[in-house]
C-alpha cells in the first residue's frame, strides 16, 4: 500500500512539474495582464519576487532556461516598466534584476489571480477537504523528498 501511494505520488509529481503544464497555468493567469507579461516573463517576476535581485546567470538555474534566455526575458520587463537592472555590489561586471514598484504590483495581482484560479477550481472539493490538502502538501515539502 505505502510503495502504491509512492507511485501515485511520483506519477503526480511528473505531470506537475512537466514544462508544459506550468506553461499552460502561467498563460491563464498572465491573460490580459498587459505589455510585458506573459507565460514567459512570469516565472522571471515570481521568482524575483521571492527571492529578491538576481543576476541573470543566478536566475536562469530557477527558471529553468540559459541566462540569455533570462536576459531578454527581463528586456521585456524592463521595457514594461515591471524590472530594472542595478549594478551587482559584488561582481562590477554584472547586473542585479529588481522589481520596480509596478513589478510587485503585477506579481501581487498575479498571485491573486493564481490563488483564485486555484481556489475555483478546488470549489467541488468537500468541505474540509482543500485545506487538508494544503497542509498535507505543506507538510509534503517541508518532511518529503524535496525537504
Amino acid at each position: 500500500m505505502e510503495n502504491q501511494a509512492g507511485h501515485e505520488i511520483a506519477d503526480a509529481l511528473g505531470m506537475l512539474l512537466r514544462r508544459s503544464t506550468r506553461t499552460q497555468l502561467h498563460r491563464r493567469i498572465t491573460e490580459g495582464m498587459g505589455e510585458g507579461v506573459d507565460e514567459l516573463t512570469y516565472p522571471v517576476l515570481s521568482t524575483l519576487a521571492r527571492t529578491g535581485p538576481r543576476s541573470a546567470a543566478d536566475l536562469a538555474p530557477d527558471i529553468g532556461v540559459d541566462r540569455s534566455g533570462v536576459t531578454r526575458r527581463a528586456s521585456r520587463l524592463e521595457a514594461a516598466g515591471l524590472l530594472r537592472r542595478e549594478p551587482d555590489p559584488a561582481d562590477g561586471r554584472a547586473h542585479l534584476l529588481v522589481l520596480t514598484e509596478q513589478g510587485r504590483a503585477a506579481v501581487a495581482q498575479l498571485r491573486a489571480r493564481l490563488a483564485a484560479h486555484i481556489t475555483a477550481s478546488l470549489a467541488s472539493w468537500p468541505p474540509g477537504e482543500a485545506e487538508r490538502f494544503a497542509h498535507d502538501l505543506r507538510r509534503f515539502l517541508t518532511e518529503g523528498p524535496f525537504a
